[in-house]
């Protein structure tokens, strides 16, 4: 009997150009069955919560929540310098020059336990009022004027400024000079119960996956546009440039310190809860 995987991924272009391979069975699966399901970046965090799966990408926001009882896998994971969300204003607001102060302003951010909420909450603590919506709702409703600021992730990050909206901030730059560390966005966790055996297994159909892709990024396109907000094939591969690096092979030293750091200044926050252990990489 082949072993039944529930995995959950996102749709955005760096997560369908890493699994395109595994997707598509262009790589062996090791004896393993995967149930692949792709959803928005909070649904996954959601389901993951529900335990709708055995292994997923999810905010590294959510995993510290879900340190007890998910380990991190050593490849898959949406982390560096450079790679963070931006703090827009809308288009009356970017005109004003305002910033983030009083609670009868709207800030949009991605879901409740995305790594760009947790940023907002560190930076900018008990200044506007926070509605989540799903993420490519954020640019939309800045451009309509019916929020004061949005969180943006994703492919919005290089179209923005088509949009005639503002840049506040570079969240991930000011976490970089902070903490000189990469920012932690995202990983791919799985569950602690699957014997250790099941997880490598997953973890190596992963990097097979991720090399392939590496080896020849033209043949992702396909996937990747079927599952993006962004057409276009430019915007699609300044994505996977940015997020798909050195980290998302091999989390390493350096992404075990990143998370470390994470972990650290959301407890300081109050995000997460002090006892909260920390994240694991399978070992």
């Amino acid at each position: 009997m082949s072993e039944r995987i529930r995995l959950g991924i996102s749709t955005c272009p760096n997560d369908t150009f890493a699994f395109h391979a595994l997707m598509n069975r262009l790589v062996d699966w090791r004896g393993l069955e995967f149930d692949l399901r792709l959803l928005d970046i909070q649904q996954l965090n959601d389901e993951l919560f529900a335990g709708k799966f055995d292994v997923a990408k999810c905010s590294f926001h959510a995993a510290l929540l879900l340190s007890d009882s998910m380990v991190v896998l050593p490849s898959g994971s949406a982390l560096g310098f450079g790679v963070g969300p931006l703090l827009l204003s809308s288009k009356s607001v970017a005109s004003t020059g305002a910033v983030p102060v009083t609670a009868d302003q709207i800030t949009l951010c991605p879901g409740q336990h995305t790594t760009a909420t947790l940023l907002f909450r560190l930076f900018y603590p008990h200044t506007t009022s926070i509605e989540q919506v799903v993420f490519s709702e954020i640019m939309p409703r800045l451009v309509q004027n019916t929020a004061d600021f949005g969180v943006c992730i994703h492919e919005g990050r290089f179209t923005w400024q088509d949009q005639g909206l503002g840049l506040v901030e570079d969240l991930g730059t000011r976490w970089e000079n902070e903490t000189q560390c990469p920012l932690p966005l995202g990983g791919l966790v799985g569950d602690k119960t699957l014997p250790d055996e099941v997880l490598w297994k997953v973890q190596s159909v992963v990097r097979d996956s991720l090399d392939y892709s590496l080896a020849d990024p033209d043949g992702a396109l396909e996937t990747m546009r079927h599952h993006a907000q962004e057409f276009d094939d430019e915007v699609l591969m300044q994505h996977v440039h940015l997020y798909v690096n050195e980290w998302t092979v091999d989390l390493g030293d350096i992404g075990a310190g990143a998370l470390h750091r994470l972990n650290e200044k959301a407890k300081l926050a109050g995000i997460i809860p002090p006892s909260t252990a920390g994240l694991q990489i399978l070992p």
